[in-house]
């Protein structure tokens, strides 16, 4: 398993906190059974960081007729909507909820053409309130293909507050590939066209780059 290059900072902070604050425990607290009550604590703040930007090594699925998972989390919807930024018109929506326990690459679900992106200021609400897609801070990407358009929208959370995304308008973009990476919880929107076979159900719990969340029609 690797560690993803957005958290070598944190992980960096994170081991500066816990030595700092150990060292100072160590030398101004009489308890010896507080100093390492606080020390564990710090630990447990220091590994989940580490979790956290973890990047574990995967067997990908590949396949032109599939679209596969962006993201790890959980499915939280499955509907049909109005997406109104890029194609004014109902489209299949799936929905994926990234915990801060998920590993939290971004990853192309298709290959194709990056024929849209555009990064929205906004504000947080918690990644799961109906009006995230449309009023936190997102980015909508667009990649197209013979198969057609797929949208793709990184929505920050009430904890999430670094949306990163590694692609430009015209980039060619290959399947399971990163295009972007959301600090401490978040959540994906997939627009699908109306009609696409859907394989995941609500509830699901699904992994980036593994699991097929629909095939083309």
């Amino acid at each position: 398993m690797k560690i993803h290059r957005e958290g070598y900072r944190y992980i960096i902070l994170a081991t500066i906190l816990w030595m700092g604050f150990a060292w100072l425990c160590s030398h101004f607290i009489p308890y010896a059974w507080l100093t390492g009550i606080i020390t564990f604590l710090l630990f447990l703040i220091w590994f989940w960081v580490v979790a956290f930007f973890r990047l574990p090594s995967r067997n990908f699925v590949h396949g032109e007729d599939k679209i596969i998972a962006p993201c790890d989390g959980k499915v939280v919807v499955i509907e049909e909507t109005y997406e109104q930024e890029y194609f004014m018109a109902n489209r299949l929506q799936i929905s994926i909820f990234m915990s801060p326990v998920n590993v939290h690459v971004n990853r192309n679900p298709v290959s194709g053409v990056i024929k849209y992106i555009k990064y929205h200021t906004g504000k947080y609400l918690v990644a799961w309130h109906p009006k995230s897609s449309t009023e936190n801070e997102r980015t909508t990407i667009v990649i197209g293909n013979d198969k057609g358009d797929i949208l793709l929208r990184q929505i920050a959370g009430a904890m999430a507050r670094r949306i990163k995304f590694y692609i430009a308008e015209n980039d060619i973009v290959k399947q399971n590939e990163e295009f972007g990476f959301i600090r401490f919880g978040s959540r994906v929107d997939v627009f699908l066209p109306i009609g696409t076979k859907v394989n995941v159900q609500i509830g699901d719990t699904v992994k980036g780059g593994v699991n097929v969340l629909a095939h083309y029609d």
